[in-house]
């Protein structure tokens, strides 16, 4: 009888395996791949692509590699973790508060209307 990965795994490592899954997808995104084309890249169907970004547990090591690879070839799971991808730090970079300088008196007498 086969369990379910959900059932069995601690909840210390189900949410490391949702760490991981959001990872991935953050990594997808700042590739810009759609997940339906890593997917077809991967050799594994849309939901399973699915079911690899929610961090399901029941997921095999080998689709995991691959859906990785698919996405960013020559990105090694240490890279992932670390997020040291330039694409992961450039998305970062674009994501931070941007700083906007007050106006000045008179600029806002310009705006006052």
């Amino acid at each position: 009888m086969k369990l379910s990965e959900l059932i069995v795994t601690p909840p210390n490592l189900l949410a490391q395996s949702r760490e991981l899954g959001a990872r991935i997808t953050r990594l997808r995104k700042a590739r810009r791949v759609l997940q339906s084309e890593a997917a077809l890249r991967a050799g594994v169907s849309r939901p399973t692509a699915g079911r690899i970004e929610a961090g399901d547990p029941g997921r095999t090591l080998g689709q995991l590699l691959r859906y990785l690879h698919a996405i960013a070839p020559g990105v090694s799971l240490l890279q992932l973790v670390q997020e040291s991808d330039p694409s992961l730090l450039a998305l970062a970079e674009a994501e931070k508060t941007k700083r906007v300088r007050r106006l000045s008196d008179k600029q806002l007498a310009k705006l006052d209307f």
